[in-house]
């Protein structure tokens, strides 16, 4: 059994990740300031600490005697970034180099931190590849990117092995359909609730590397056990197979309605995953129309 903060582990991927290491027996600690995650997402056998991770006198004596850390703490949103780049800078930026000098400060054996798809920008060619050069066309992109940069020099400057996963669009139960940032598909299935047309930005044919939260989880549990990783590596998370939001609103209804293209959306991203597959002997497992059955279903009993 090992002990293990999450932090953002009241957010919609750090809830499942939380419940996935209590499930198989590590003693869990979950930081979380509540801006974006919900307590209700805490598993109640949890260690809950409200507390913004900026705050670096607060957390640093919570990381006393922690083996790893899963970093999920953010403002995830393009959107939102575009129109605070102040504040998501700070809680992006300054809120991971915080946790990574607690966890250096204690000791920690491993910090794997959620990266993005959105770092890679609109690059010419598919799948999208590590070793590309980034082109962040957002803000929250760009924090991103630093904060890659960042883990690969506490790697190399204090010896802090960080692992970083750039997730794919990530969907699954329990992402926040209330939000206005939401993710696409909680903002679809809330309009259908609404008898409302579903909108999209722009004609609806860019697509996305969906991957549901389960296999997100499964990579998170192997980045922490992985011998192959020293620490430094970014690794994609996500499914080689796009589905276009044209499709994906089909699925849930015939009633869309078209809106203009919004800043800093990216047109594709398809994720080559070799790397996750030789590193962490891992890739997705839930095909994309059943993932969204389940979540479809669990919205259904969610607003019944």
């Amino acid at each position: 059994m090992a002990k293990i903060i999450v932090t953002g582990g009241a957010g919609f991927i750090g809830g499942h990740l939380v419940d996935r290491l209590i499930k198989d027996g590590h003693q869990v600690v979950v930081l979380d300031d509540l801006s974006g995650g919900k307590k209700e997402n805490v598993n109640s056998q949890a260690e809950f600490h409200e507390v913004d991770i900026c705050d670096f006198d607060k957390i640093n004596p919570l990381f006393e005697g922690v083996d790893c850390v899963f970093h999920e703490a953010a403002i995830p949103r393009v959107p939102v970034s575009i129109e605070d780049p102040i504040g998501t800078s700070k809680a992006n930026i300054m809120g991971t180099i915080s946790v990574f000098k607690a966890a250096k400060d204690n000791n920690v054996k491993r910090v794997i931190i959620a990266s993005s798809s959105s770092v890679y920008g609109n690059q010419k060619e598919l799948p999208l590849r590590e070793g590309m050069v980034p082109g962040p066309i957002s803000p929250y992109a760009l924090q991103k990117y630093v904060d890659e940069q960042f883990a690969k020099m506490f790697t190399d400057l204090y010896k802090l092995p960080v692992v970083c996963l750039r997730y794919f669009n990530v969907y699954g139960t329990r992402i926040d359909p209330t939000s206005e940032y939401s993710l696409v598909l909680g903002k679809f299935l809330t309009l259908n609730s609404q008898n409302k047309s579903l909108t999209i930005f722009g004609d609806g044919e860019q697509t996305r590397g969906f991957c549901y939260v389960d296999d997100v989880v499964e990579a998170n549990i192997k980045a922490m056990t992985s011998e192959k990783l020293k620490g430094g590596e970014i690794i994609n998370i996500g499914s080689n197979k796009s589905h276009s939001i044209n499709y994906l609103a089909s699925l849930i209804s015939d009633r869309i309605e078209y809106l203009p293209a919004r800043m800093g959306d990216i047109l594709h991203t398809n994720a080559d995953i070799s790397l996750a597959k030789e590193l962490l002997g891992w890739e997705p497992k839930i095909e994309f129309n059943q993932g969204i059955q389940i979540v479809k279903d669990w919205f259904n009993n969610f607003n019944n």
